[in-house]
């Protein structure tokens, strides 16, 4: 796993592989199934202009992402590399979640099929079962919507939902996950995606058991390392084949 030192400027091969590594988690997400049609876009900061970030463009399928397509944003919301077409929700939402977390370092959003079933409901996903209790207290429920996000306080208001958690379930629309690398933001996505296809299969047969606080808590802390998620998210794309 290659990191970036916060010391010092990146280097030029640095930036590919950050870049490389967006490509992969995008095109995890399309072998995943959590494509649909023009929807969903994945963002990381950019590792030398810190209030920059790369994203993919509008009309690219998740599977078909290349490291030339990825967009370079600035922070007034507007594209100064690449040619492709930025999705006019991208800066209202991800702009401003850069803009309002900058702990974390890339942003992930998508109308993947149980993302969409479960945030019907508005509320939280449960700690049912150990894999659940990853994202015990570290997402929220955003409850109002208003049709895409195209307006920045829209955006700014998501990102005060998210305060210091990693995710945020946008009501009726689907998941958004932040993370400190693009790899947990992938993972955190994946797992969410599962978590829900789990309960929602439990509550289709009855009531499930909640894990009681304390213990959610202490097992998310656990499988909440950052090494874990990198290790998951490799494990996944190799798994996969994707590259």
């Amino acid at each position: 796993m290659t990191t970036l030192s916060p010391s010092a400027p990146p280097s030029p091969d640095q930036l590919r592989f950050v870049k490389q590594r967006l490509v992969t988690a995008i095109r995890l997400f399309g072998a995943q199934g959590f494509g649909h049609g023009l929807a969903g876009y994945f963002s990381t900061t950019d590792p030398q202009r810190r209030d920059h970030y790369w994203v993919n463009p509008l009309g690219v399928d998740f599977t078909q992402v290349r490291v030339d397509d990825l967009l370079l944003i600035d922070p007034e919301g507007r594209v100064v590399e690449g040619r492709g077409t930025v999705n006019p929700s991208v800066d209202a939402l991800h702009g401003e979640l850069h803009r309002a977390r900058p702990d974390l370092t890339a942003f992930a959003h998508t109308h993947s099929r149980l993302g969409k079933a479960w945030s019907t409901l508005g509320r939280p996903l449960d700690p049912i079962t150990q894999d659940a209790c990853l994202l015990f207290e570290r997402h929220e429920v955003y409850p109002r919507f208003g049709g895409p996000v195209t307006d920045r306080q829209e955006g700014k208001e998501i990102a005060a939902a998210l305060g210091n958690g990693s995710a945020v379930i946008l009501q009726s629309h689907g998941f958004l996950t932040g993370g400190r690398s693009i790899a947990e933001a992938a993972w955190l996505h994946v797992a969410m995606e599962r978590a829900a296809d789990v309960q929602l299969l439990a509550e289709a047969v009855g009531t499930p058991h909640r894990i009681p606080a304390d213990v959610a808590r202490q097992t998310g802390a656990m499988l909440g390392k950052l090494e874990y998620a990198e290790r998951q998210f490799d494990n996944l794309c190799q798994h996969l084949g994707v590259r």
